[in-house]
């Protein structure tokens, strides 16, 4: 159904098995409107320079995790490529540098996405942690709607019946 409510979801795609099962939703949700996804993985810029100037690691050991880092972007991003394919949904992808939810924020307003998608927000010891969890900030701040994405064995089940 092309034209319907969802025209254009971005998906924040970070290393963990929550991207993956709010990936699955997003193809669901792309397959019944016919969506185009677009999925983007970004560098904390802002974190590895915190963990710098706190003497966490060298400089010369920050090129290395960054590099770590952009590795386990693309695998996520090629995971999320195969899982679109298999259901023939259009998907495009790219990795982003900078603080994670004003990135996610700005590449959905570029690209005039109808949602966000993200993964399941995780549990804070407190309300301030709430403060700085990027999914946390990107429901909080985005203009367009986001959905929060969560419920493994159900998701799994829609998107395995696609």
């Amino acid at each position: 159904m092309k034209g319907g409510p969802i025209e254009k979801v971005l998906l924040h795609v970070d290393a963990t098995e929550a991207a993956l099962t709010a990936a699955r939703y997003a193809i669901v949700l792309a397959k019944t409107y016919g969506a185009e996804i677009h999925a983007v993985y970004v560098i904390n810029e802002k974190l590895l320079e915190d963990l710098l100037r706190a003497k966490v690691f060298l400089e010369e050991e920050e090129v290395d995790l960054e590099h770590d880092l952009e590795a386990d972007g693309q695998r996520y991003l090629d995971a999320v490529d195969r899982l679109a394919k298999a259901k023939e949904v259009t998907i495009s992808g790219e990795i982003l540098r900078g603080v994670v939810h004003r990135e996610v924020i700005d590449r959905a307003t570029q690209i005039g996405a109808s949602l966000i998608v993200i993964g399941e927000l995780e549990q804070t010891a407190s309300r301030r942690d709430s403060f700085f969890d990027e999914s946390e900030m990107i429901l909080r701040l985005a203009k367009c709607p986001v959905l929060s994405v969560k419920g493994d064995d159900f998701v799994k089940s829609l998107y395995d019946s696609l």
